[in-house]
């Protein structure tokens, strides 16, 4: 699989080619489709009880160890992993893993 670095004023994003089997699909269309993502550092569970209890300067625990890896989702679906950097002022977010696409983990 090849990849090619497109950059930007305000980021750089790695942009992976299709597989070749999905040659025939034309997504030229949707390419500039604008699309949420999240960046997931952590999830917790709390009870209702703690829920109201939040305040300014409260601390919840993460499942997540110190160092681990973010999630990267769009609509729900994790794509890829990575760690956050602080670039000049800004902070950011380094791909170390992306996910194969729904159904393709197996092939």
């Amino acid at each position: 699989m090849s990849s090619s670095l497109i950059l930007s004023s305000s980021s750089e994003i790695a942009v992976i080619d299709p597989p070749a089997d999905a040659a025939s699909v034309d997504l030229t269309p949707m390419l500039d489709v604008r699309c949420a993502v999240d960046f997931i550092l952590g999830t917790g569970m709390l009870t209702m009880r703690e829920c109201l209890r939040l305040q300014r300067h409260s601390v919840v625990r993460l499942g997540q160890r110190e160092g681990a890896d973010l999630q990267v989702s769009v609509r729900g679906v994790t794509i890829a992993n990575g760690e956050v950097v602080i670039i000049d002022d800004s902070t950011a977010l380094r791909i170390s893993h992306v996910r194969p696409p729904p159904g393709l983990e197996d092939a």
